[in-house]
């Protein structure tokens, strides 16, 4: 499932940021890299405490090696070229060949050594965002440590001190290396594997980019006017769908790393909300909703029973992030005939397709010239015809016959005979 590839580093300075024995500093551990762009299986721990792998949407879990009571990771932040669906392909900055980084997995009380390679063209740091840890592991550059110089290798040591749901990201030239996709999940598991537990646990970032149409860098000085909303740096149709056996308890860890708040919509259920980046919320303190909005940088955890099979849509309910390269200047054409207007304009661009006189549905199965390596902005297909989404949208496809390990995507959902609605025909 895993490519495994060894990188040279700079050892000697990392000795300067902390103190790690030079016997661990002789051999680093080997920084593991994805097989693709889809969803990976979990795999349970080959070591240390056992828990529950989470399953990283459209991603990955970072292995690690145990050394004298250590659990060690390697992040290798670089420039990555990330298909975001297929069609486009995106120049971002991630970790270990892929934007958002793998997922780290850990169990409360484990004591964690990350060593982070910089192949970046400029310095950085990483921030374990919620993390109860040391300040000088903080990675706040300039104010906890010195950034990491390029080519370099830094050393973090802490404690997993509590378990919950975190994430990790740059915190130097924050804005434009978050705004590259420098970001991943950071999961701690209770040191009981029973406490919390689910029998299926995603996890996925929030995240935003603007990519001119026809190119694949995105412009990092955006507040505000993004075009492609993405969930892992992927968007629909290249979001993976959520496999679910009914009956199974399930959970779904989101994280925003984007710059405006996002109302998480699950269709078909109503939802608990059990945790925040802050910690588990108690029972007895726990809500019910069917939306749950995430601020920006936060994360939610949410819980339901997959009783109701189906093909349930799970999306942002901002309407502009469930499109891909939305355009901001576009005027409304509602009701305004084209008529001789298109004609003369066919005769002067053979390609020309008047657009928005009755809404914009039809783009969703239009088949119109785009600039290479653009997305449409209405796109995807299912049972029933053209889905007109793009962006923060994905499928929960809850399934009576998956076995309980079974993450492949079962398809479309065959609905029993009498429960599509239908023409009233009189």
């Amino acid at each position: 499932m895993l490519n495994r590839r060894t990188l040279l580093s700079a050892a000697a300075g990392s000795a300067a940021f902390a103190a790690v024995h030079r016997s661990a500093l002789a051999a680093l551990p080997e920084p593991a890299y994805p097989a693709g762009p889809a969803t990976a299986p979990p795999a349970l721990p080959a070591n240390g405490r056992p828990f529950q792998p989470v399953v990283t949407l459209n991603g990955w879990s970072a292995p690690w090696r145990m050394n004298n009571g250590w659990k060690e990771f390697h992040l290798v932040a670089e420039p990555v070229q990330r298909e975001m669906a297929p069609g486009m392909v995106a120049n971002l900055w991630g970790y270990n060949g892929q934007s958002p980084g793998p997922t780290i997995e850990v169990v409360e009380g484990d004591r964690l050594r990350i060593f982070v390679t910089n192949k970046l063209p400029e310095h950085t740091t990483i921030h374990w965002h919620g993390m109860l840890l040391p300040n000088g592991m903080d990675g706040v550059g300039g104010l906890t440590q010195p950034h990491i110089p390029v080519g370099k290798t830094y050393v973090y040591e802490f404690v997993a001190r509590k378990s919950g749901t975190f994430m990790y990201h740059p915190h130097a030239d924050e804005m434009v290396q978050m705004a590259m996709g420098l970001m991943g999940s950071f999961i701690v598991h209770p040191r009981d594997p029973m406490l919390h537990r689910v029998d299926r646990d995603f996890v996925f970032l929030l995240n935003a980019y603007d990519i001119e149409p026809g190119s694949a860098t995105p412009k990092v000085m955006t507040m505000t006017d993004f075009n492609l909303w993405s969930w892992n740096s992927r968007v629909f149709p290249g979001i993976d769908p959520l496999a679910i056996r009914q009956g199974d308890r399930v959970r779904i860890r989101v994280g925003n790393l984007t710059m405006t708040n996002h109302p998480i919509h699950l269709h078909g259920y109503d939802f608990r909300v059990t945790g925040t980046d802050g910690g588990w919320v108690p029972t007895a303190a726990q809500w019910p909703e069917v939306s749950v909005d995430i601020p920006v940088g936060a994360m939610r955890c949410i819980e339901f029973d997959a009783t109701e099979p189906g093909d349930w849509a799970l999306h942002c309910h901002k309407a502009h992030h469930t499109m891909n390269a939305m355009g901001h200047a576009v005027p409304t054409m509602i009701g305004v005939d084209h008529g001789d207007v298109t004609k003369r304009m066919v005769s002067l661009i053979p390609d020309y397709m008047a657009m928005g006189q009755n809404g914009m549905a039809e783009m969703g199965d239009m088949e119109m010239p785009l600039p290479e390596n653009t997305l449409p902005m209405m796109t995807g297909r299912g049972p029933f015809g053209p889905l007109e989404m793009g962006g923060m949208f994905t499928v929960a496809k809850v399934r009576r016959n998956l076995a309980r390990n079974d993450y492949r995507d079962p398809g479309w959902y065959d609905h029993p005979a009498g429960t599509v609605a239908y023409e009233w025909k009189g």
